[in-house]
């Protein structure tokens, strides 16, 4: 069965509604994130209970195949993770909340988004740079967090990363990602009593390294490029240990990929896109290698 047939049945068993039109990209990527984080938890709570899929789906009378595929994240009915959960003794509580009176659920409980973070804080702060995860800022009415920075004090130099594991609407990408840019090293300047401000500031744009996200790029080449205009070296300087050789802000995007490989190369630069291929075909699959690898 095709992946969106699936997804079409799926939503009929949930509801008595049908839908009108197919769900938009931000919708999917949107329920893509939710379905990971409660796979995530599922399992957790299976492995800590020191429980097999077997002794799960007995208990909850469910097929063991369909604990795997909720363990993968994949979407699956309403009623089949509370009864997951029921048995597993958690309780699913749903709720609607402004992203814009707080930061949305989804970045708090994204498992790739928090392990592609650990992995950055993990290689700088291993370099002896001051590192910061998750950080607030606010410049008069926006309001916004930073998810990984890193401060050479020999500079006193800067690193952004700004961590993107889906890509659902490219225009609020840009919007936030404009503002960041102008107004973050100031104020992280000023927090850090900073006096003249940073001699180099190196923003990253760190995209996943899923066949989605590269479809969303390629597909929106010219904006993304926009985004990040400058080249990959001083970055890379950065990733390598070394500072960048040149003052002043430079903005640059990477795809990324979090899970460790003996001979590849964790990152590659927008300049790769034409001929760069997937190593995750998403959100779930990159998820899934993670768990495999003890990262999620």
């Amino acid at each position: 069965m095709s992946l969106v047939r699936a997804r079409v049945l799926t939503s009929r068993a949930m509801s008595p509604f049908r839908t009108v039109q197919p769900a938009t990209p931000a919708v999917l990527a949107r329920v893509t994130v939710i379905c990971a984080a409660l796979g995530a938890q599922v399992r957790a709570a299976r492995v800590r209970r020191r429980w097999t899929t077997g002794r799960l789906a007995l208990e909850a009378g469910v097929s063991r195949s369909l604990v795997y595929l909720v363990e993968r994240g994949d979407q699956t009915s309403l009623e089949t993770y509370v009864r997951l959960g029921s048995v597993l003794g958690l309780r699913l509580d749903l709720s609607l909340e402004d992203p814009r009176a707080k930061a949305p659920a989804g970045r708090a409980q994204d498992p790739v988004h928090a392990a592609i973070v650990e992995a950055l804080a993990a290689r700088y702060g291993a370099q002896g740079r001051r590192v910061e995860a998750d950080e607030p800022f606010q410049h008069f009415q926006f309001a916004g967090r930073a998810d990984v920075t890193a401060v050479d004090p020999g500079g006193p130099d800067l690193l952004h990363h700004e961590v993107k594991t889906a890509i659902p609407n490219v225009g609020e990408l840009a919007g936030a990602w404009n503002v960041k840019r102008q107004y973050l090293a100031g104020a992280l300047a000023d927090r850090h009593a900073i006096r003249g401000g940073f001699r180099s500031v190196t923003h990253v744009l760190t995209i996943a390294w899923t066949a989605e996200c590269l479809h969303v790029v390629r597909l929106r080449e010219a904006t993304i490029r926009s985004l990040g205009p400058d080249g990959p070296d001083a970055f890379a300087r950065w990733w390598d240990g070394g500072r960048p050789a040149s003052t002043g802000v430079t903005s640059t995007v990477v795809i990324f990929d979090p899970v460790e490989r003996s001979r590849a190369t964790s990152w590659a630069s927008l300049d790769a896109i034409a001929t760069l291929r997937p190593r995750h075909q998403g959100h779930a699959d990159l998820l899934w290698r993670l768990r495999d690898a003890g990262h999620a």
